[in-house]
């Protein structure tokens, strides 16, 4: 008898596991299918972008795994959106896949209250308590069951008119949800997803390419790491472009492809679309990027970034040759598209837990997400309750307002997905204070919840007494026109002004001058702390406005709702209570965002008892 079972073993699966065995009482096992490596990386070869590196920065302040493993196995290091403000800056790593995986099976095979067990699930009962998890040659009985099956759920890929039932290439799928579960909502259509070719690296010219290095001043995920520390040989990416004759090929070739020609009927990621895609939605426009990106060091491949597709693989061989600098490139694995069933995420609630099936949670792209961050932070949610629920401890919730995984959460749950969800800075109302470099200040109290202690705890005990007391020194010291420090750094200040005015002038970049100014008093601070005080204090005015702006809008955020007796409330249109008793909201929040709630429900809701 296991504790958690955990069905799948990529990025939400092992986040969950990992979580989970942090509790030590708890037995773990992590069922997955044989031959597919643990987190694995099936499509782009890099961990964080846009809103995806906040949320790794948010795991690794919770305990989480991914920041940690992505540092180890990263290939080269680099800040996306630098030109703009901080709050919108994220941080990219791309990895070695091969041996992300590898130190990800090594992380979890190291933890001895968690069982790997390499097997397909044939079949999964629910019992009085708990669940009935059936391999091809055993029977396993568990407590709670954590579903991270990704695009495997009822997967059909497409290359061109080529169909085969499968969750990624070389993979069979998993069988549909109504063979284990008949109550089991999934949504009334398919989610599509997909991924570009994969090109042998010697084929490339890449004399025709732009070139990218590593940066190496960019900041690690994981706060035990040190800053720029790196721990394999950094190699450059490269840029290359669509043209007229890339755009032609595909487009005329539309009534072959499978999205196109009625093959596909899934629905796609607005926001990572694929090329033929961008060939019909921008009809007048031929250049795109396509970053041409490595998988790893010792693999022969790289992957051509922004141009997946599911086209026949004739087509695919005229249009990426094409492209210059690819004129003579040779395709190992063609681009395919992938089908998949997602669960209804209405049914769910903010624990990930189905709200009629006690004990079983789903995480990752099974709940209409894309992203390896996106269902990461999922399988860290569903794995830290599902442990809270069994050691009989409160649940772990986090604010939209204070996270960027407590956003994705309530979007998830509060209303029906009709394309693949996708986290990017816009998606929060508070980004300016939702930021990486004040991660560990947003959400260690998360992580202080939990009672665990261990050296990150302490180390972001100390981070955020540091804090604190500089933040004081800083708001308190006083510079005068000349003091050494402005004469020797050519700044100049036009009256004796405190070290925190000093920071916030314009045209000034905060993080050189507070790190100037340290390092001419001799006080040597981690960067990671001097820049989240120096980026703290930028945007401290905007943030006590927008702080005041939410705290009006946002009253009554936290006010738990009883959906029961407001879905039966005279003084609430009928829609909206047919909406309310969907969704069943468990705050003010929640139902504020459900599609379709009117002005007037929220104005009796905030104004009456629920």
């Amino acid at each position: 008898m296991f504790d958690i079972t955990i069905v799948g073993g990529g990025h939400a699966g092992v986040e969950a596991a990992y979580i989970a065995s942090q509790f030590k009482s708890l037995n773990i096992a992590i069922i997955t299918l044989p031959g597919v490596g643990l987190a694995s990386a099936p499509c782009n070869p890099a961990i964080g972008g846009v809103g995806k590196g906040q949320v790794v920065r948010e795991l690794d302040a919770l305990g989480g795994v991914m920041g940690k493993l992505a540092d180890i196995s990263g290939i080269q290091f680099r800040i996306l959106n630098e030109s703009k403000g901080y709050a919108v800056q994220s941080t990219r790593i791309q990895i070695d896949k091969d041996i992300y995986s590898k130190n990800a099976e090594a992380l979890i095979e190291s933890i001895s209250n968690i069982t790997i067990i390499r097997e397909k699930v044939e079949g999964i009962k629910s019992l009085d308590e708990g669940f009935e998890i059936s391999t091809e040659s055993s029977t396993w009985n568990t407590k709670k069951m954590i579903v991270t099956v990704g695009t495997f759920l009822n997967g059909k890929i497409h290359t061109g008119e080529i169909q085969k039932s499968a969750g990624r290439v070389n993979c069979e799928s998993s069988n549909s949800l109504a063979d284990f579960f008949g109550e089991i909502k999934t949504i009334g259509g398919r989610f599509k997803t997909g991924t570009p070719a994969r090109i042998y690296k010697d084929t490339v010219d890449y004399t025709k390419l732009e070139k990218q290095e590593s940066d190496m001043a960019v900041n690690t995920f994981h706060v035990l790491h040190g800053t720029n520390e790196r721990f394999l040989s950094q190699v450059p990416c490269y840029i290359a472009y669509t043209n007229d004759s890339t755009m032609k090929s595909i487009r005329d070739n539309k009534e072959r492809s499978p999205m196109f020609n009625g093959q596909i009927s899934g629905v796609g990621t607005r926001y990572c679309p694929s090329i033929e895609d961008k060939a019909y939605r921008y009809p007048d426009k031929n250049r795109h990027h396509v970053f041409v990106e490595p998988e790893g060091l010792e693999r022969n491949t790289v992957y051509p970034s922004g141009v997946s597709t599911s086209l026949p693989k004739d087509v695919q061989d005229e249009f990426y040759s094409s492209i210059e600098g690819l004129e003579n490139c040779k395709i190992e694995t063609y681009g395919y598209a992938v089908e998949y069933d997602v669960i209804d995420t209405t049914q769910l609630n903010y624990c990930l837990e189905y709200k009629s099936m006690t004990g079983l949670y789903f995480a990752g792209q099974v709940n209409g997400t894309s992203g390896y961050e996106e269902a990461a932070g999922q399988g860290y949610i569903a794995g830290v309750n599902a442990a809270l629920s069994l050691l009989g401890k409160p649940s772990l919730i986090l604010s939209r307002n204070e996270s960027y995984i407590g956003v994705m959460i309530e979007d998830l749950i509060s209303n029906l997905r009709d394309e693949p969800y996708r986290l990017f800075t816009a998606r929060s109302e508070n980004r300016l204070y939702v930021r990486e470099d004040n991660s560990i200040l947003r959400i260690n109290k998360y992580r202080k919840q939990l009672a665990l202690d261990m050296e990150i705890d302490r180390y972001q005990q100390k981070f955020e007494n540091s804090f604190n007391r500089y933040m004081s020194i800083i708001q308190e010291f006083y510079i005068s026109p000349d003091d050494e420090f402005i004469k020797i750094s050519d700044l100049t200040v036009p009256r004796r002004v405190s070290l925190a005015e000093l920071v916030k002038q314009a045209n000034l970049n905060p993080v050189k001058v507070l790190k100037d100014y340290f390092d001419f008093n001799g006080i040597l601070l981690d960067q990671r702390l001097v820049e989240c005080l120096a980026i703290s204090i930028k945007y401290e005015g905007y943030i006590n406005k927008a702080t005041e702006q939410y705290q009006k809008v946002h009253k009554f955020s936290d006010k738990p709702i009883d959906w029961i007796k407001l879905s039966n409330s005279e003084n609430i249109s009928f829609e909206c209570k047919q909406r309310i008793a969907r969704i069943k909201p468990e705050t003010f929040a929640q139902l504020k965002i459900i599609e379709g709630i009117r002005p007037a429900t929220l104005a009796v809701v905030a104004s009456e008892s629920y």
